[in-house]
């Protein structure tokens, strides 16, 4: 029997969460059993359903500036697939996308109708596909923006930095890139309740803001390693093919302004996922 959700992007961080949350209820595929960019194998597997939630991306920021067509197949012209399947048979879509779609120049949160400014490949094709769905689904589409993700079920900055604290390793962590770490249960919980709200553009993370090296200290204290591992940084010591927003912190007026409650602070999240997630 067909699952009344589907979930693209099967195998991921965000749709492991999601299968937690919604259980029985969701089928999560993954790029094997789906290929968004495949048109009809997307209608195919929207036939039935009631609501989609694509989480399906390509997600690898510093290769997608050398592989920028593949991101814009993926983060772009699936999105569309999927919400032009939605649109014929009449289901919901939630699509997930990214701070990238800014700047990261601001000084003050983002709102949802803030201007967009992508400064990488990654987020101009996260961008198209915003404007893919949209368009596709006008009356049925809701654009999620979420950011510094983390969770069980795939790498990450809270992964990495809990292996390295555990070890009792010393790190070197930017100061000078502000965000809003997100656990991806949360996200998935929002995600649930944003079904039941109207459609339209919302932001979705943990409350609160910090820096990577306020996030490492955070997980250094959480197992009890000395903070003083944790050295300090700016990003012209990390020069990648992809520039990272300075400013990545998304305000949540929309979401708030639909009823739903503000979620949980960055802080009480990560204790909450390290002992869910995290806890081997």
């Amino acid at each position: 029997m067909t699952a009344p959700i589907l979930v693209t992007g099967g195998g991921g961080m965000l749709a492991t969460a999601l299968g937690e949350v919604f259980g029985d209820i969701a089928d999560l595929v993954s790029h094997a059993d789906l290929d968004i960019t495949d048109a009809s194998a997307v209608q195919r597997a929207v036939a039935g359903r009631v609501a989609v939630i694509n989480a399906a991306a390509f997600t690898a920021v510093d290769e997608a500036e050398s592989n920028e067509a593949i991101a814009m197949d993926i983060n772009a012209r699936g999105a569309h697939n999927v919400a032009l399947a939605c649109a014929d048979t009449g289901a919901r879509l939630v699509h997930v996308s990214t701070d990238y779609v800014f700047n990261g120049l601001a000084t003050s949160p983002y709102a949802e109708n803030a201007m967009t400014d992508p400064r990488s490949a990654y987020g101009r094709s996260k961008l198209e596909g915003e404007l893919a769905v949209r368009s596709a689904h006008r009356d049925g589409a809701t654009v999620v923006r979420t950011a510094w993700l983390y969770g069980a079920g795939g790498p990450s900055f809270v992964a990495t930095m809990l292996a390295k604290a555990r070890a009792g390793d010393a790190v070197s962590v930017v100061t000078d890139q502000i965000g809003q770490p997100t656990w991806t249960r949360d996200l998935a919980e929002r995600i649930r309740l944003l079904l039941d709200v109207a459609p339209g553009t919302y932001h979705a993370t943990n409350s609160g803001a910090c820096s990577w090296w306020d996030l490492a200290v955070a997980i250094y204290e959480e197992v009890g390693a000395p903070i003083t591992l944790v050295g300090q940084t700016t990003s012209d010591a990390f020069i990648r093919p992809a520039p990272r927003p300075a400013y990545s912190v998304l305000g949540d007026a929309a979401a708030q302004s639909a009823g739903l409650p503000e979620m949980p602070p960055w802080r009480e999240a990560l204790e909450q996922a390290l002992r869910a997630d995290f806890s081997a």
